[in-house]
Parts: C-alpha cells; sequence; structure tokens
C-alpha cells in the first residue's frame, strides 16, 4: 500500500485558477530565447505539456494521445488555440526539441500547425518553476538517467491561468474541444457548446471527461422555472384580470330587465 521510493513526489497536484510565470526563459527548437508568455500574446488558449524528449514510452503515448484527439477536431493550433511542449530535462538542446517538433507535424499536418506547436528547452531552474507552478511533479533515476513522471495535458487562459488538467495518454476529441471553450471562457466554440459547458456540464476528473452535472442542471432548470412564472406573471399583468380570465369586460345577466 505504501508508494515506492523512485515514484515519491511523482503526482499531479491541480493547481486551478492559479497562474503559472509568464517571465520564464527557454530556448524554441530554433535556439531563440524566449519567454513563456510569449505565447499567451494572442487572446487564445494555450494547450501545455511537460514532457522530455528522449522519452522511451509515455511523453510519446501522451502526444500521441493529445495528437489523435486533435486530428478529429476542425479547430487548429495556431489558430483557435497554441500547444506549447516543454522539456523536463535540461541537458535537452534545440536540435532534440526540432526534431520532435518535426515528427510530430507530420502526424498534426494542419495550416499553421508549425506556428502553433511550440518544442521549448531550458535551465533547471525555469523548469522547476514551471512544473511547481503547475504541479507537474518528477524526478531523475541515477540509475538510469531517465526521469520519471506522471502524464498531463494542461489548458490554460489566454492570460495563463491553469484552467483544466487531463491525466491520461489518451483523450476524447469531445472533452479536449470542451476544455479548450473552457480555457478560453467562452471566446471560441459555438453557441450551443458555450451553453453546454457554462449551463449543463463540468469536467469529472474520476471519469476523466466532461459529464452532466446534476448541480448545473437543477440550477438551470430553477433559472428557467423563474423566467417562465416572470413571463406569465407579465403576460397576465398586461391582459388584466378579466381578459385574462376569458371573461368579457360586460357582463349581461340573463334574464334581468332594465
Amino acid at each position: 500500500d505504501e508508494m515506492p521510493r523512485e515514484y515519491e513526489g511523482v503526482t499531479i497536484v491541480e493547481k486551478l485558477d492559479e497562474a503559472v510565470p509568464l517571465d520564464l526563459p527557454f530556448r524554441d527548437e530554433t535556439g531563440a530565447t524566449v519567454q513563456l508568455g510569449d505565447y499567451f500574446a494572442e487572446d487564445v488558449p494555450v494547450i501545455l505539456t511537460l514532457n522530455y524528449y528522449r522519452c522511451p514510452q509515455l511523453c510519446t503515448l501522451t502526444l500521441n494521445g493529445l495528437v489523435d484527439a486533435l486530428n478529429d477536431i476542425d479547430w487548429s493550433a495556431g489558430k483557435e488555440f497554441r500547444i506549447v511542449t516543454v522539456s523536463i530535462a535540461p541537458e535537452e538542446g534545440p536540435e532534440l526539441a526540432e526534431v520532435k517538433k518535426r515528427a510530430y507535424l507530420t502526424q498534426y499536418d494542419r495550416a499553421g500547425a508549425a506556428e502553433g506547436w511550440s518544442f521549448l528547452v531550458g535551465g533547471p531552474k525555469a523548469i522547476e518553476a514551471l512544473a511547481e507552478a503547475t504541479g507537474f511533479g518528477y524526478r531523475r533515476d541515477a540509475a538510469t538517467g531517465e526521469y520519471i513522471h506522471s502524464s498531463s495535458i494542461m489548458f490554460l487562459t489566454p492570460d495563463g491561468r491553469l484552467s483544466r488538467y487531463m491525466n491520461d495518454v489518451s483523450f476524447q476529441p469531445k472533452d479536449v474541444r470542451l476544455a479548450l471553450v473552457e480555457a478560453s471562457q467562452g471566446a471560441i466554440g459555438t453557441p450551443m457548446e458555450r451553453f453546454l459547458l457554462f449551463t449543463c456540464f463540468q469536467y469529472d476528473p474520476e471519469r476523466g471527461s466532461y459529464t452532466a452535472s446534476v448541480r448545473k442542471l437543477m440550477k438551470t432548470g430553477g433559472i428557467v422555472t423563474i423566467a417562465g412564472i416572470l413571463v406569465a406573471i407579465l403576460v397576465l399583468g398586461r391582459l388584466g384580470p378579466k381578459r385574462a380570465l376569458g371573461f368579457p369586460g360586460r357582463v349581461a345577466l340573463g334574464g334581468l330587465k332594465s
């Protein structure tokens, strides 16, 4: 029942609605020096993943699962949202990031994807600060040189606050789409999607999916009921008590003569 020592601290601590430090310095796949905040300058939500490029298995599964979901939605990275993948291995450089980017752009072949998906590397302080801010636990195995970590994709608002975590290696396209609508604060998505998200659905971390929320449904039903009562009162008030009941304005009493 105890956590193996090598996995101590390797957890995801969700820090919803907390801001990540946007002034952290990194280098992109071209070797250019950038700040994390450079990717939050276009007023669109951001999908953030923490991986490392030599990872033998889990990182590949996570990114493959993300690409599979993104290929099934009609929005594109670089237009409706951005993707930022950051290596947790400070020894990895831009050359490896560029190789990884080219590999994934062959799977995610969308116009603008090259500008919309960035692969970053950085020094230990910047990586550790970002991992701490996002609650992403990991550690390096001294025996193998590999990094022990969990799997997660994170959705951030355009101003850099954590909106949603999906801690898995496979993702449903509808869930990714709704998470982007949620992170964009309703700036993208259809009116129906926004209505369902903000009045009917919420993310269930145990199921790893957006499901109907009883609390939201009851609240919405209550609002609709109150609105219906107010409309009925307004209509009755305009009709007047007699017309509302179906009586004419003047009533003749049968059998009575003046």
